[in-house]
């Protein structure tokens, strides 16, 4: 018999994967009493109650009263009873994107709150992989203390690339590296010893955009990651599609055409280096940035219209070919650069309507609410998810 059926179906197994299953319960629909959370695993009240006292031993769940219930509904009758609950603090998460222009860090809880963040502009493409990933990894724990980092639990990197799933770098033509160890690298200099993991940016991006939700959108949302190229990543039914090599979603890499210039993917044509490339040479500003440009678009300004309206084609024309293929109902945006559709939404989709056939659906297209720190979000909620399951490191220190 195979050694993980063994193991799982053991005593101690049996029990590992119902306090996983609590734990997901409890994150996924936060409050809930003793006998919902055993109907929610299963098990009678007796064995949910020894799988509770384990976890309240070990600080993850505890016990409240349900008197916020019966203050906000002034009609239930008997007794406030007592409620259970993830203990937000017991443990941290981190998330780092390492971008082409920017390092961002988020810091989540038990809870998946976000507890802090930062972004600070880095030259990504001109420092290098080592010093990348050393600016990152300080950027990640220099506001943690010490004495709280023991109770981090892995820290996971996004950034635009082409990699394995053991976080090994093939390609990363943004940032010019080629070949890279990541995971290895950033474990090189970490201050704490915790799992790692990296991923990238797009795909990063949709499981965050989607991790938690107590009811996962029945259906194919693409999410694209607007900096300084696109990256995609697609979530079919609630669950990330990566493909035979890890290569789905790189709609960044399709051919454009019907725009001022021809021949180019879509990444060259939305990403923000284009973008500011045309928005110099209208401007006269001496150090324009993607703010002041925004304005303009508002304002009216035409130069900056000009250049907005070929982006909107283009964006147009990117997700019609994609949705050819995988069918998206829903395209979520995200990164620096989606600030722009808000302003351009109408002129998206005038040109989806009046270049796709009329016998194909348009997809919804919605902004996501953590647009600039989406990917390192994602990083971030990919390690809570390995918590949140037999791959756990603490069942490893527990077998130890």
């Amino acid at each position: 018999m195979n050694e993980t059926v063994l193991i799982t179906s053991s005593p101690r197994g049996i029990r590992q994967r119902n306090e996983v299953a609590a734990l997901k319960a409890l994150h996924q629909f936060g409050r809930l009493s003793r006998a919902d959370l055993a109907r929610k695993l299963g098990l009678n009240r007796s064995s949910s109650g020894h799988i509770i006292a384990g976890l309240t031993a070990d600080g993850l769940v505890r016990e409240v009263s349900e008197n916020h219930y019966v203050r906000a509904n002034p009609t239930h009758a008997g007794r406030p009873g007592i409620m259970l609950e993830l203990v937000p603090e017991a443990v941290f998460f981190v998330g780092v994107e390492i971008g082409v222009e920017h390092i961002s860090t988020v810091e989540i809880d038990l809870a998946t709150n976000i507890i802090s963040t930062s972004v600070e502009p880095f030259d990504g493409a001109s420092a290098g992989v080592t010093k990348a990933v050393e600016r990152a990894v300080q950027m990640a724990f220099e506001a943690i203390p010490a004495h709280r980092r023991d109770r981090c639990e892995g820290l996971g990197i996004a950034t635009p690339a082409q990699m394995d799933r053991h976080g090994f770098v093939r390609l990363a033509p943004l940032l010019g590296w080629e070949n890279v160890p990541l995971v290895e690298r950033v474990r090189d200099v970490l201050p704490v010893s915790v799992p790692v993991v990296a991923e990238n940016d797009a795909n990063a991006f949709a499981i965050g955009a989607t991790y938690g939700r107590n009811e996962r959108h029945a259906g194919v949302t693409l999410f694209l990651v607007m900096e300084s190229g696109v990256g995609g990543g697609i979530i079919v039914n609630g669950s990330l599609f990566r493909g035979a090599n890890g290569l789905a979603g790189e709609v960044g890499h399709l051919r454009i055409d019907g725009v001022s210039q021809p021949d180019r993917n879509l990444e060259q044509v939305l990403g923000l280096e284009n973008i500011m490339h045309g928005y110099r040479n209208v401007s006269g500003k001496a150090e324009p940035t993607f703010q002041t440009f925004l304005a303009d678009v508002h304002d009216r300004v035409p130069g900056a219209v000009t250049i907005a309206e070929e982006w909107a084609r283009a964006l147009a024309i990117g997700l019609i070919q994609a949705c050819r293929v995988i069918d998206a109902d829903r395209i979520v945006l995200g990164g620096s650069v989606a600030a722009l559709y808000p302003l351009m939404a109408a002129r998206v989709a005038h040109h989806i309507r009046s270049t796709q056939e009329a016998s194909f659906p348009m997809p919804d297209i919605v902004m996501n609410d953590n647009e600039t720190i989406g990917p390192a979000f994602g990083a971030a909620c990919i390690l809570h998810q390995r918590y949140l399951s037999m791959e756990s490191q603490r069942f490893a220190e527990d077998a130890g």
